[in-house]
């Protein structure tokens, strides 16, 4: 994952054309946020689908996405429109990353709503407004005929998605997330769930068996859902962030997004699989009876 911040084009398109040429990185990440939440709080800071696009154009291997989209920058269905394109242009390689949007516990994340004139609501109307945008972005995606859609959060007359995505029935759906409604969204719609910003591993568990449980009370398989989570790589020290994979792919978290930290060394997709990927794998295999 590389934050489009704080960082020049050229820069993400350097590691991410190297990354694309490495078996051993199976995904590429981006964030979607409007203004800078780390370093200067004025420096420049890309737009997540814009960037995702070009990037798109530009590989041919990675699967690609956004962790994850704030549900609130963005209508639903102009978001479904925006996700077909990439996944058009990538050749069907979108996996589609969704959130309720920034922590108002985030001060930096906050502040670009305002600054955007958009709107703020609480963690309610947030959580449903999620839900119900999953719903209608699947639908656009995947019917056939124009539809209304008539929601507590989303008003939608003649709705029709045309192309469709490359993926069928659509790319896969990635939920980030750890509040407990949010989670019985992630159950509901999602085909992988990312727990944003680690914790400890008991509190990794204890998310993930709650999501568990929501899966069973609808009647659906655990199983079906991926577990990813992010962790940030420390190029002084590969061998605690080898130690930090170790722990959440036992833990049942196998999709792993290795956050780099800007500025990026040269050559530093092939030194993260060389020094934290192989090893962690090996590491895995040894493990396994």
């Amino acid at each position: 994952m590389t934050a489009p911040m704080q960082v020049d084009y050229q820069d993400v398109l350097r590691v991410w054309r190297e990354a694309d040429a490495i078996p051993e990185i199976e995904h590429a990440w981006l964030f979607d946020h409007l203004m800078p939440i780390g370093g200067d709080p004025d420096g420049p800071i890309y737009e997540g689908w814009t960037l995702l696009s070009a990037l798109a154009a530009q590989t041919r291997r990675l699967r690609i996405g956004l962790l994850v989209t704030s549900n609130r920058f963005r209508p639903p269905a102009v978001l479904a429109k925006i996700a077909t394109t990439v996944d058009v242009v990538s050749g069907g390689r979108l996996d589609f990353g969704i959130g309720a949007g920034s922590r108002p516990s985030h001060p930096l994340a906050r502040r670009e709503y305002e600054a955007h004139g958009l709107p703020y609501h609480d963690a309610a109307h947030a959580v449903g407004s999620l839900a119900e945008a999953c719903r209608v972005i699947k639908r656009l995606w995947t019917e056939t005929e124009p539809f209304d859609f008539d929601g507590t959060y989303v008003q939608l007359k003649g709705a029709f998605g045309n192309p469709k995505p490359v993926q069928r029935p659509h790319p896969p759906i990635m939920i980030g997330g750890r509040a407990t409604p949010t989670l019985r969204v992630v159950a509901e719609h999602a085909d992988l769930w990312n727990i944003p910003g680690g914790g400890d591993i008991d509190d990794l568990l204890g998310r993930s068996a709650l999501l568990d449980r929501f899966c069973t009370e609808i009647g659906r398989d655990p199983a079906e859902i991926t577990r990813s989570i992010h962790l940030p790589v420390d190029y002084g020290r590969p061998a605690a962030t080898r130690d930090a994979i170790g722990a959440a792919v036992d833990a049942g978290f196998g999709h792993v997004i290795l956050g780099l930290a800007a500025p990026y060394p040269a050559a530093v997709a092939r030194w993260v699989a060389d020094e934290v990927i192989t090893p962690a794998r090996g590491r895995a295999t040894a493990a396994t009876p």
